[in-house]
C-alpha cells in the first residue's frame, strides 16, 4: 500500500512540475512577444477564477472535456485507444436532438429520458465498431475510429444542412422543447445540471472499473492481454465492451452540450472536444479523478484565455501551446522509457 501511495505522489508531483514548466515556457513566449507574463497570467486567473460566474463558466467548459476524457480512459484501461470520441459525441448529440424533436408530444421527463438514452445508444453503436473490427479482424482500432469520425461528422452535417435544417443561414435544427432543457445552476452562466450528470458518470466509471469483477477483468486485458487470455478471460469480448462503453460516455458529452447550452443541434458546436479528451485522459492517468481534475484545469485555461486575449495582446492560442507543453512533459518520461526498452 505504501508503494502505491508513493507512486501516486510521484505522478502528482510530475504532473504539477509539468504544468509549472509549461507555464514558465509560456511566460518566455509572452515576454518575447513584448507583453508582461504577470499581466497576461493575472488576466487569465481573473478570467478563470475571478468571480463566481467565472468559476461556474470554467467548470462548464470542463464538462464536455471530462466526458470525452472519461471515454478515452475507459478504452485505454482495456488497451484500446478511442480516437473516435469526436464522431461518437456528434452521433449522440444528433440522435438525442432528433429523438427530442420527433417525440416532442411525450411528457417532459419521459422525453428527456428517451432522448438521452437514444444519444447514448448512438454513441455506443459507433464506439462498438472499432472494438468489433479489432476483436474479429485484428484491425487497428485507431484507423477505424478515424474513418468513423469523418462519417459521423459529415453525416450529421448533411442532416443539419438538409432534412433537419431550420429556416435561416445557420446550419442548425429547430429548438427542442424547453421542458427538457437542463437547468442552470447559477444565473448568467453556462453551468447547468450537466455537471451533476458528469459526477454520476465518473463515480459509476470508478465503481465499474475498480469495484466489479467485470471491471477487474477489463483492466487485466489492458495490462496484459496474453496473460488475461491464458487465465481464461474472454479478451475479445472485453475489447468490444470497453469501446462500446467508451462510445456511450463520449456521446453524453454531445448530449449535454445540446440540452444544456444550445438546445438544438448546431453544426460545428464541438471545438474538437473528442481529440482534447485524449490529452485529458493522458494527463489524468486514465483515472476518473485525474480526468476530472485535468478537465477542470483545461476548462480554467480556456475560460481565462478569453479574458487574457481581451486585456492583453496575447492570443488565446497561447493557452493551446501551454496545454500541449503540459501533455508533452507529462508523456516524455513514458516515451523515453519505451524508446530505451525498444533499443534493448
Amino acid at each position: 500500500m505504501g508503494i502505491k501511495y508513493k507512486k501516486t505522489a510521484e505522478e502528482i508531483i510530475r504532473s504539477l512540475a509539468a504544468i509549472l514548466l509549461a507555464l514558465v515556457i509560456g511566460a518566455v513566449f509572452i515576454l518575447v512577444s513584448g507583453e508582461s507574463p504577470l499581466t497576461a497570467y493575472g488576466a487569465l486567473l481573473k478570467g478563470a477564477l475571478g468571480s463566481p460566474q467565472a468559476i461556474a463558466n470554467s467548470i462548464s467548459k470542463s464538462v464536455p472535456l471530462a466526458f470525452t476524457g472519461l471515454a478515452v480512459a475507459m478504452g485505454q484501461r482495456c488497451g484500446m485507444l478511442n480516437i473516435g470520441a469526436e464522431g461518437q459525441l456528434h452521433a449522440g448529440a444528433m440522435a438525442a436532438v432528433i429523438t427530442a424533436l420527433t417525440l416532442s408530444f411525450l411528457p417532459s421527463f419521459l422525453l428527456l429520458t428517451v432522448s438521452i438514452g437514444a444519444g447514448i445508444l448512438a454513441g455506443m453503436a459507433v464506439g462498438s465498431v472499432p472494438g468489433i473490427f479489432r476483436a474479429k479482424y485484428k484491425t487497428n482500432e485507431v484507423i477505424v475510429a478515424i474513418m468513423l469520425n469523418y462519417i459521423c461528422t459529415l453525416f450529421t452535417s448533411w442532416l443539419v444542412n438538409g432534412p433537419y435544417k431550420v429556416a435561416g443561414s445557420t446550419a442548425q435544427t429547430e429548438l427542442i422543447s424547453e421542458g427538457i432543457w437542463f437547468r442552470k445552476l447559477l444565473p448568467r452562466t453556462q453551468l447547468t445540471t450537466a455537471v451533476l450528470i458528469l459526477i454520476v458518470v465518473a463515480v459509476l466509471a470508478y465503481l465499474f472499473l475498480w469495484k466489479t469483477s467485470v471491471g477487474f477483468q477489463l483492466r487485466a486485458v489492458g495490462s496484459n492481454s496474453e496473460a488475461a487470455r491464458a487465465a481464461g478471460i474472454p479478451v475479445n469480448r472485453y475489447l468490444i465492451l470497453s469501446m462500446t462503453l467508451s462510445g456511450g460516455i463520449a456521446a453524453i458529452a454531445g448530449v449535454t452540450e445540446m440540452f444544456g447550452k444550445y438546445h438544438r443541434f448546431i453544426e460545428g458546436f464541438s471545438p474538437s472536444f473528442g481529440f482534447t479528451g485524449i490529452a485529458v485522459a493522458i494527463l489524468g492517468k486514465n483515472h476518473p479523478v485525474g480526468v476530472i481534475l485535468t478537465a477542470l484545469l483545461f476548462g480554467m485555461m480556456d475560460m481565462g484565455a478569453l479574458r487574457m486575449s481581451r486585456e492583453t495582446a496575447v492570443s488565446s492560442n497561447m493557452i493551446i501551446v501551454v496545454q500541449s507543453l503540459v501533455i508533452l512533459f507529462v508523456s516524455a518520461p513514458a516515451l523515453v522509457s519505451a524508446f530505451k526498452k525498444k533499443r534493448g
